[in-house]
């Protein structure tokens, strides 16, 4: 039973780089398990290794040894094609500077990784729709980017990574680029997201931000410096609109 409930096990994940003549051995022997379900913090300062794990864990690099296994398909070993399936499916991707295409709406943005899934274009505007509704933004469905607000662009930005149902949920500084108050509002969502039964991983450098995760990992020099239960949990959920 423990397997099904791993959504992510990685067994001894090295990720060695070449700069010049020498390597630099960006992850030494990571060895990490996160169940279905968990929402988890990724912690460290810059260079500790922790934004090579997040593109490790996104599928969007592979490691140089040991392995990967992502809802129990080793993914360690897959080409780039592969890889790219993978992520579409299986992955769902917030960045701190939303990356969303200024020339679509919100709706549009939302349906683009349903596209590349292939499905079929009512079933998309269906899907799309509904999470947008779930982000509190069906009032905001045919604006652009440059109509909304940060938070508003943020919440686009987690209804398209939720739109394909994926099994994890990876936010890199999800509020990097908001105020305060509007941080408040996204830590809540994905609070709300989580209780919904998600799986979440949040890489971020703010102990504030972190400490809204239940498990908090830290990494120092490509290794994990400590892996723990997060104690004292801080409750960011906003009240919805009725």
């Amino acid at each position: 039973m423990q397997m099904e409930k791993q959504v992510i096990k990685l067994n001894g994940i090295s990720r060695h780089f070449k700069v010049g003549s020498e390597i630099v051995k960006a992850l030494r022997t990571i060895d990490v398990s996160i169940n279905r379900n968990e929402y988890v913090a990724l912690m460290g300062p810059s260079g500790s290794g922790k934004s090579t794990l997040m593109n490790l864990l996104g599928c969007l690099d592979t490691p140089t040894s040991g392995e990967y296994f992502l809802n129990g398909q080793d993914v360690s070993k897959m080409n780039d094609n592969e890889l790219a399936d993978i992520r579409n499916k299986e992955i769902g991707f917030i960045f701190q500077t939303f990356n969303l295409l200024p020339r679509s709406t919100a709706l549009e943005n939302v349906m683009l990784p349903l596209v590349y899934a292939g499905i079929p274009k009512p079933k998309r505007i269906e899907m799309a729709e509904t999470v947008l509704e779930d982000v509190q933004l069906t009032d905001r469905m045919k604006h652009r980017p440059n109509e909304l607000s940060g938070g508003q662009r943020q919440r686009v930005a987690i209804a398209r990574a939720l739109v394909n149902k994926p099994s994890i949920l990876l936010a890199d500084e999800p509020t990097g680029n908001l105020d305060s108050k509007t941080s408040i509002e996204i830590m809540g969502l994905l609070e709300e997201i989580h209780a919904a039964g998600n799986t979440i991983i949040v890489v971020t450098h703010e102990e504030e931000i972190a400490k809204h995760a239940h498990r908090i990992i830290r990494l120092k020099d490509g290794l994990i410096e400590s892996d723990e239960k997060n104690e004292h949990i801080s409750v960011a959920t906003v009240k919805r609109k009725q």
